[in-house]
């Protein structure tokens, strides 16, 4: 699968590292010159590519990005809506070269609507779909998780989501698409769920009042003796159980279901997961069905015995790094590389001779 990643940053970049990450041949085309994040093997949002220089203001980088597309399956953009029509690599220009080709556009706001071409990032997105309101366990403020949820979750999971069934069809009908990707589409996507207990009147009480965001003591996080957290996520009966037995509290806690008692149960939760170190816990509970996990650094949880198992985290040049997901038993993952300099004309070149258009 050939793919050509107009140079972007955040979700666009990150959308096309799980494709080159899973197998595909992506060429990302940037501005020559510097790169505002620099392209070495820091750099983990263009790792596993090939990076060509194009400058698409002249006319014979635009026709020289257009060869590529015509031999793409997937075209990645994430500018404002508009911008690649006025570059003359919009949508209707570059399927008239290409009928085949899934056109995946990457927005905050998407490509229409009365906020379409305002400047926004993970942040603001998130706070107009509703979602960033109920994040966090204080009623004061909400918080929210850096840019993980808008730009990634909401943003670049959902552009993969759609280049790929775009291309199913257009493998089945021989016609392309635009997929219009936008993060407060997505965002409030992978809110589904909790809508769903809103309705059901399961989920309406204040921030931090209700089942999953910290609402009950057997679910929250718990500081431990050494200034540390461990995270506690007991919510069925028999994990409950578990927990308490693990916990020697059997006699003293208070029912699951007790809720005008949950004020006593977590002062009993506070107090004797602070008697213990983190590490000591974590020991304690490992293995159980307590659902009791330490809350561990990005450093320490690349050297935890599971992860390090399951190589959930991989070296490569000196940097340690997230590995491709998810795995595969028929075709696995290819150990990724950092982003390699190439020309246009040599990746053109490689991409004609290895066609299998008609």
């Amino acid at each position: 699968m050939k793919v050509v990643e107009l140079a972007g940053i955040g979700p666009g970049p990150f959308a096309a590292t799980i494709l080159a990450d899973l197998g595909a041949d992506v060429i990302r085309i940037d501005r020559p010159g510097p790169q505002l994040l620099g392209g070495g093997p820091e750099d983990l949002l263009t790792r596993n590519r090939e990076r060509v220089e194009v400058d698409l203001k002249s006319r014979s980088g635009v026709e020289l990005a257009l060869q590529l597309i015509e031999e793409a399956d997937i075209l990645l953009e994430g500018m404002r809506p508009g911008v690649t029509e006025r570059l003359g690599l919009g949508p209707d220009t570059c399927l008239a070269r290409n009928p085949r080709l899934v056109y995946g556009r990457m927005t905050g706001w998407g490509q229409t609507g009365p906020l379409a071409h305002a400047a926004g990032h993970d942040l603001t997105y998130i706070a107009i779909t509703g979602v960033l309101h109920g994040l966090g366990q204080t009623a004061d403020r909400p918080q929210f998780p850096i840019n993980l949820l808008g730009d990634f979750g909401g943003g670049s999971t959902f552009l993969v989501i759609g280049v790929l069934s775009a291309l199913l069809s257009a493998r089945m009908t021989g016609q392309g698409q635009v997929v219009d990707a936008a993060i407060v589409d997505g965002t409030s996507y992978l809110d589904l769920m909790t809508a769903g207990l809103r309705a059901s009147g399961r989920h309406s009480q204040p921030r931090g009042k209700n089942m999953l965001d910290g609402g009950v003591p057997y679910y929250r996080l718990y500081r431990t003796l050494d200034d540390r957290w461990v995270a506690v996520g007991a919510l069925e009966p028999q994990f409950f159980r578990t927990l308490v037995d693990q916990l020697g509290l059997a006699d003293v806690i208070p029912a699951q279901d007790e809720t005008e008692r949950h004020g006593e149960m977590a002062s009993i939760f506070e107090a004797t997961f602070a008697t213990r170190t983190m590490a000591d816990w974590a020991a304690h509970f490992e293995g159980t069905d307590a659902c009791v996990a330490p809350v561990l650094t990005p450093a320490e949880a690349a050297r935890h015995a599971h992860l390090s198992a399951r190589d959930t985290y991989i070296v490569i040049d000196d940097v340690t790094q997230p590995a491709p997901a998810p795995r595969f038993s028929g075709t696995p993952t290819a150990m990724p590389t950092a982003t390699r300099k190439s020309s246009a004309d040599q990746v053109l070149a490689r991409w004609t001779a290895n066609s299998l258009r008609p």
